[in-house]
C-alpha cells in the first residue's frame, strides 16, 4: 500500500508539472493507493479553482481515502509538537504509520522525519527515479 502526500497527488492532476512522470510512475503501479482526506480536500481545491476537476475525479477513482480514527488528531498534535513538519504533513505520517503503508513524496524534509521513525517511503527528488527506501 502506498500513501501519497499532496505533492504528489498535485503533480498527478497539473499538466505539465515538473514532477508528473514520476508521480505518474507511482499511481500506476499494482500497489493499493490511499490519499488522507486532508490532502485530497485541499488538491480539490486547487483542480476545482484550476478548472481540473475532471483530472482530480479520474485519480479518486483508484485512490481509496484513508479514514481516520479517534486518536488521529491527537498522534498528530504529538507529531507536530515534536517535530517541524507542517499540519498536513503531520497528518500524512500518521496515516502511513497507521497503515503500515509506504510514503510516496517529493518532500525531503518529510522523507527525512520518515526515515528517523523507520517509515518506509518512496523519495521522488527531481534527480532520481522513485526508489523504495
Amino acid at each position: 500500500m502506498i500513501l501519497l502526500d499532496a505533492d504528489v497527488v498535485t503533480a498527478c492532476m497539473e499538466r505539465g508539472h515538473v514532477h508528473a512522470d514520476r508521480a505518474m510512475e507511482v499511481i500506476t503501479t499494482d500497489d493499493a493507493l490511499l490519499v488522507h482526506p486532508l490532502v485530497l480536500l485541499e488538491c480539490a481545491v486547487g483542480a476545482v479553482d484550476k478548472g481540473d476537476e475532471s483530472r482530480l475525479r479520474t485519480l479518486e477513482r483508484i485512490m481509496k481515502v484513508w479514514s481516520p480514527d479517534p486518536r488521529h488528531s491527537q498522534r498528530v498534535e504529538h507529531l507536530r509538537v515534536t517535530t517541524s513538519l507542517s499540519l498536513l504533513e503531520c497528518c500524512v505520517l500518521d496515516a502511513a504509520e497507521r497503515e503500515n503503508a509506504t510514503l510516496a513524496t517529493f518532500n525531503a524534509h518529510l522523507a527525512q522525519v520518515a526515515r528517523v521513525r523507520a517509515r518506509p517511503l518512496l523519495t521522488l527528488a527531481a534527480a532520481d527515479r522513485p526508489a523504495a527506501n
